[in-house]
Order: C-alpha cells, then sequence, then structure tokens
C-alpha cells in the first residue's frame, strides 16, 4: 500500500528554510494541496445553457429518447438520441460537482459534490432546477496517487468544502515524519414511473418512490414521492454490513440492489424500498469492480493495477439464483477491462485501449470471446433497440447484427 507522509515539524516552505539554509541542494517532492470551493459559489453557479464541448472524463445514462454525457466534475450534456444515427446536442446542464444522475419520468436528479439537485425535464428545451436538498450526499475528492506529502494547512472554514487536490512541487522535508497509509487520507468527507438507465459505473439507482446513492461507505436513501419535495429519508454505514472495502457502483434488478465494491459484491433487498438491508456477500481481492446483473447470473469485471488493487485482469460470473448465497460459476482473464453489459445472449465487455469484446454468454461457466471492435471502451449500455459505448470524450452507437457483430451508427466526439 502506497505511504502518505505527514510532517509533524518544519513542515511546508515558511518553515522548511528555517530548517535548511542552503535551499538550492534541496530535493524536490510532490505536495497534494487542497482545492477550496465556497458551497454559496458552488450552487450559484448551477444553470441551463446552449449545448457545449466538453474534454471532461463522463460516463452515459440514457432515458426515453434522451441520451444524457455525465461529464465529471463539469455537468450534463443532453442529447437527443431519437434517431442514433445522427443524435443532436441540444442542452447543458452547468453543475460543477456532478458525478452521476438518474431520471424518473420528468425529473432528473444529480449531484453537486455535497447536494442532490432535481431538475425538471418535462421540457427539454427549458429544463428548469425546482429542488436542492442542501449536504444530503457525501463527497470525498480523490487524492492523487503520486502524491508524497500532504498540505494539511489548507483547511476548510465557513461554507467551504475540498474539491481535489492540485500537485505542487515543493522541497523535501528534513523534519520529524508521522507515517500514515494511504487509507488514512483517502476519504475527506466534505460534508460538515419511468426510470432511465446508466451504464454499469452508476452510482444512482431509483426504485418505486427511492432514489439510492452511495458514498464511499454508505448507502444514502431519498424519498421521490413527489419530486418537488424531495427529502434526505436515512443513511445506511454499509461497513456495518459489509466488514470492508469502498463502495463503487450501484446496479438495481426488480428488488435486488447490487453493490460492486473494491472488495466484491454485495446483495441488498430493497423490497421495502426505504428500509433496503444486506442479503450476502462475494469476495475477492482488493480491485475496481463494476457489476451487472441478468436473471440468475452477476458479471463482474475486476481490474488490478494502480489504486485498484494487484488483482489479476478477470470476467467474473456468479450464480444469484440464491442471493443469501452466490457462487462462482467461472472466471476468464481478460487484459484491462472497465465496465460491461449482458443484453440476449451477449456480454460486451469495455476493455479500456484493448476496444469493445463481444462474448457468447449463453454458458455461463465458459464464455466465448465473438468479436473484438477497437477504440478505447471504458462503459456499455445494452438498450433493446441498439448498443451505446463510451470512451474517452466518444460515444459511439452500434446496431446488432447476427453471430455477435455490431455495426456503427453513429459517433459523438464529446
Amino acid at each position: 500500500m502506497k505511504k502518505i507522509y505527514l510532517i509533524a515539524a518544519c513542515v511546508f516552505s515558511i518553515l522548511i528554510s528555517s530548517c535548511d539554509s542552503d535551499d538550492s541542494q534541496k530535493e524536490q517532492a510532490k505536495f497534494a494541496v487542497p482545492t477550496l470551493k465556497s458551497l454559496a459559489e458552488i450552487r450559484g453557479n448551477v444553470s441551463v445553457t446552449s449545448a457545449r464541448q466538453t474534454n471532461s472524463d463522463g460516463k452515459i445514462y440514457v432515458a426515453e429518447n434522451y441520451l444524457f454525457y455525465i461529464a465529471k466534475e463539469h455537468g450534463v450534456h443532453v442529447f437527443n438520441n431519437t434517431n442514433p444515427s445522427a443524435p443532436v446536442n441540444i442542452a447543458f446542464i452547468n453543475i460543477e460537482g456532478v458525478h452521476d444522475i438518474s431520471v424518473k419520468g420528468d425529473y432528473l436528479f444529480a449531484d453537486n459534490f455535497v447536494d442532490l439537485l432535481v431538475f425538471d425535464i418535462s421540457n427539454i428545451q427549458d429544463i428548469t432546477l425546482v429542488r436542492t436538498v442542501e449536504n444530503s450526499i457525501g463527497f470525498s475528492p480523490v487524492f492523487p496517487d503520486d502524491a508524497e506529502f500532504y498540505d494539511y494547512t489548507v483547511v476548510a472554514t465557513g461554507d467551504e468544502i475540498i474539491t481535489g487536490f492540485a500537485i505542487e512541487m515543493r522541497d523535501r522535508p528534513e523534519a520529524p515524519e508521522i507515517v500514515m497509509s494511504e487509507g488514512a487520507l483517502a476519504s475527506f468527507d466534505a460534508s460538515n414511473g419511468n426510470v432511465g438507465l446508466g451504464g454499469s459505473y452508476a452510482r444512482f439507482q431509483i426504485r418505486n418512490n427511492a432514489l439510492y446513492t452511495i458514498d464511499s461507505y454508505k448507502l444514502n436513501v431519498f424519498n421521490i414521492t413527489n419530486p418537488l419535495t424531495t427529502f434526505f429519508d436515512k443513511e445506511i454505514y454499509m461497513t456495518m454490513w459489509f466488514g470492508g472495502g469502498e463502495f463503487e457502483t450501484l446496479f438495481i434488478q426488480k428488488n435486488i440492489l447490487f453493490v460492486g465494491s473494491t472488495t466484491g459484491m454485495y446483495t441488498v433487498d430493497a423490497t421495502d424500498e426505504f428500509n433496503p438491508y444486506f442479503v450476502s456477500g462475494f469476495s475477492h481481492a482488493t480491485a475496481c469492480d463494476p457489476v451487472v446483473v441478468y436473471e440468475d447470473t452477476a458479471y463482474i469485471t475486476v481490474r488490478g493495477g494502480s489504486s485498484c488493487g494487484a488483482i489479476e485482469d478477470q470476467i467474473n460470473v456468479i450464480d444469484v439464483t440464491d442471493i443469501a448465497a452466490p457462487t462462482l460459476l467461472s472466471t476468464y482473464l481478460i487484459d484491462e477491462p472497465y465496465g460491461l453489459g449482458i443484453k440476449n445472449g451477449a456480454l460486451y465487455v469495455g476493455c479500456g485501449n484493448n476496444g469493445l469484446k463481444v462474448f457468447n454468454a449463453a454458458n455461463s461457466a465458459g464464455l466465448t470471446l465473438e468479436n473484438t471492435y477497437e477504440g478505447n471502451v471504458k462503459d456499455i449500455i445494452p438498450l433493446d433497440s441498439h448498443l451505446i459505448v463510451i470512451g474517452d470524450n466518444k460515444i459511439t452507437q452500434y446496431s446488432y447484427g447476427p453471430n455477435f457483430t455490431l455495426t456503427q451508427l453513429s459517433q459523438i466526439n464529446l
């Protein structure tokens, strides 16, 4: 595990000079410096504008004839996708703290760092913000992997929150050091119908009148019976259920929530939508792993390397006929798996720069690779009508063909 160093004395540049007068000989080190923003400013910047392009990393969501591209910490791009061969970029919802959305009927729900926002999208040409549930979502900025030291002298005050980190090169401190594991700094909690379909990296899901969102270690339940009066119902700290691991993705099938975490897949019974409870878990070594489910079979891509862990890249196929006792059916080794989707016996897996892999999943105990399509692919939404995939700043739509083939319909460069 990577180590992060906190300095006990003579810590930063103002004080370091007094510890060593020969600055020219000092070795340089990377410091993570918190970026602070005012909640009043963040909330005041929410707006709806005409269509625009973005270079931000993101994911996709589909509701009826609209495709939404969630540009992480920038906003939501709205496309009219009535004709998948010629999607039209029609609007942009400026939300600088957005990471996920969900849609039910005429309402779109989105996070804005620590707030939940509700938009009326009944008139897609006149999207309006109708509700803000303040300080209802936990937000933890990702600590940079390459940082050696953390500048804890930068502290949020008043209504400020830490929204991220900047890397600065500074003189390497020579003071006595306190060593802390990365886990100690990994989480900075800044918080003092007709339902659409998200990809396998979704963190929002809706069941009846409940909206579920996940933070790193808990499940949030919102009551959206009347979207105009949406309110926070409760939070459930899932570490009490699962005993560890950071929660990354949320998938729903009927009344069961499937949680993908850094330590495995977990099932949650949401029959009583406002009182979900833990049922079971399937564990593996630390890794990044979205999960999708079709009928009695769950598919998990497990990716190691970097901050994800040291496990070998693979697809795990899990029998969830008995959700109280999920069992491993098969494991398929594959390079760089990210998001995935399952439709009509075909399993689609985004493998980063290794392209889109199409598997015959008729035999759950033995996946068969049928086709590979080039490109960078991170996530997938398989609709009844066609397939949507997303890579780095690019959305590609395909029609289904015989023998697990795909034909490109359109490509959106973001």
